[in-house]
């Protein structure tokens, strides 16, 4: 009976996870539809700082008004340094890279995240994938291509690779390597804690790569659409998905957590749609399903805890 319930327990906490995974991607898709509302108005490297900064100030009240920060959380700083270190290189590698790399290109290369965290996962968790959870990768990285090309192989078929993709692929590599060393180098912390923590690391790092950019802008004729999706972009594209990743990647093997990133470019299409805006073509319904049925098989795939 204990055992049932032990089993029963881990499998409420993994369907946790998952619900928080879906609420991350759904968030994070927000960001590039609204983040076209701004495009030009500021820099990249200005946005990533006010965002970051928001966030910790969201996530550092929430925190003392929780679970405080307590005096264990300062131990091994270097492992919120290395945290950040990751996650800010992959948004400054983005940003770099996005300057000559087509949007659809570097989609495209975002989709090897999840096989890549699957092989980190490996070498830091000594994290097996299983056949099943294998096809379920392949399964939904190919909805996702379906997806981000709008169903058009002649699309697909054209991508070029150029200097500014393999540039971000380094930014993917990072973040992929980032989801398995939180769950390596987490000591007992709250999500809330750690994130706080990985955020002023990554803030660092942006403030000093990004200090030209950030001087530069004139943060006080912003206008309001710009704070309005800055807002956004912070609280909820930041503070709130950095938390539901910590939480998912202490109860989710790190390519089921990574596997999410799959789903979207469904979700951008939906936003697309919510916000008045052309919706895809009927076609392109069948890379729904794909990554729709790549969860599924995710999904049932609980039949051992995660490695620890």
């Amino acid at each position: 009976m204990d055992r049932h319930l032990s089993r029963a327990g881990l499998r409420a906490e993994a369907l946790r996870g998952h619900l928080a995974m879906l609420a991350f991607s759904g968030l994070v898709a927000g960001s590039f539809s609204l983040g076209t509302m701004i495009a030009g108005e500021i820099d990249p490297l200005a946005v990533t700082f006010a965002r970051f900064l928001i966030a910790i100030a969201v996530i550092g009240a929430l925190a003392l008004a929780t679970t405080g920060i307590p005096r264990s959380a300062l131990r091994a700083p270097w492992r919120y340094l290395v945290l950040g270190l990751l996650f800010g290189l992959y948004f400054v590698l983005m940003f770099e890279g996005l300057k000559t790399a087509p949007a659809v290109s570097a989609a495209a290369v975002f989709t090897l995240t999840p096989v890549m965290s699957a092989g980190f996962g490996w070498l830091f968790l000594g994290q097996v994938t299983t056949a099943r959870m294998a096809a379920a990768l392949a399964l939904g990285a190919a909805g996702a291509l379906w997806v981000i090309f709008r169903g058009d192989p002649g699309a697909l078929a054209a991508l070029e690779v150029g200097r500014g993709e393999l540039v971000y692929f380094w930014g993917c590599v990072a973040h992929a390597a980032y989801t398995p060393l939180v769950r390596r180098l987490n000591r007992g912390e709250s999500p809330v804690v750690f994130s706080l923590g990985m955020m002023v690391a990554a803030l660092l790092l942006v403030a000093v790569w990004g200090r030209a950019e950030i001087a530069a802008t004139d943060w006080a004729g912003l206008g309001p659409l710009i704070w309005a999706v800055l807002v956004y972009l912070a609280l909820f594209a930041s503070a709130a998905t950095f938390v539901l990743l910590q939480y998912a990647t202490l109860r989710l093997p790190s390519a089921k957590v990574m596997a999410y990133t799959y789903l979207t470019p469904t979700w951008v299409i939906l936003w697309e749609v919510g916000l008045g805006r052309a919706a895809p073509p009927a076609l392109v319904a069948a890379g729904v399903a794909f990554t729709a049925l790549a969860l599924v098989m995710l999904l049932k795939d609980e039949e051992t805890p995660p490695a620890a």
